[in-house]
């Protein structure tokens, strides 16, 4: 297998496009050469198989997703309260849109888990690590509210990102701050 860093999440960038694009069904080694515009057969120097390609395409969706350090750090000078939450959100909502493809392509290896074991346990566990981190996030950094706040966010968010990604004239766009506001009105505790 081959070492390069870079090539690597250059070639899993492209899985990623290829996923948000054509879906999973698309995703070959030779359709992320092509995306990556390397000659054919790097891709499966790479990895070592498709499974492989998939687990590393998951976890380069992950890091592309991360919130901005200093983003977060100028968001947490603000009062724990549910204005914090809900600028939280909105930072989620941008960082999604600004990468639609990431998400979509999330999306993609989630219904492809549905049919591959291995797949299923390697995202389930990612996700469910993450929402965890999330939880002790909240929970460390004061915001109002419980676990179950964190996860009923958790799901309303995952929704609403799924209609403004996937069928945008379901909700409209106009309002989609005002329905990311609502969300939290209702779900987060007051300080």
């Amino acid at each position: 297998m081959a070492q390069n860093p870079a090539r690597r999440a250059a070639l899993t960038d492209a899985a990623i496009d290829v996923l948000a694009r054509e879906g999973a069904r698309g995703l070959t080694f030779r359709a992320v050469d092509v995306q990556a515009g390397v000659p054919t057969g790097t891709a499966s120097n790479y990895f070592a198989n498709r499974d492989d390609l998939l687990d590393h395409t998951a976890r380069q969706i992950h890091r592309r997703l991360v919130p901005d350090p200093a983003v977060i750090a100028e968001l947490l000078r603000a009062p724990r309260d549910r204005a914090l939450v809900a600028a939280l959100m909105h930072d989620l909502m941008r960082r999604i849109t600004a990468d639609r493809a990431g998400y979509l392509a999330m999306l993609e290896l989630r219904l492809e888990s549905t049919r591959r074991p291995g797949l299923r346990a390697a995202l389930t566990g990612t996700i469910r690590e993450e929402l965890e981190a999330n939880i002790a996030y909240h929970l460390r950094e004061g915001l109002p509210g419980d676990r179950g706040t964190v996860v009923a966010l958790y799901l309303a968010m995952t929704g609403l990102i799924l209609e403004h990604l996937t069928l945008p004239e379901v909700l409209g766009t106009d309002g989609l701050g005002a329905l990311i506001d609502s969300l939290v009105e209702r779900i987060v505790p007051a300080a």
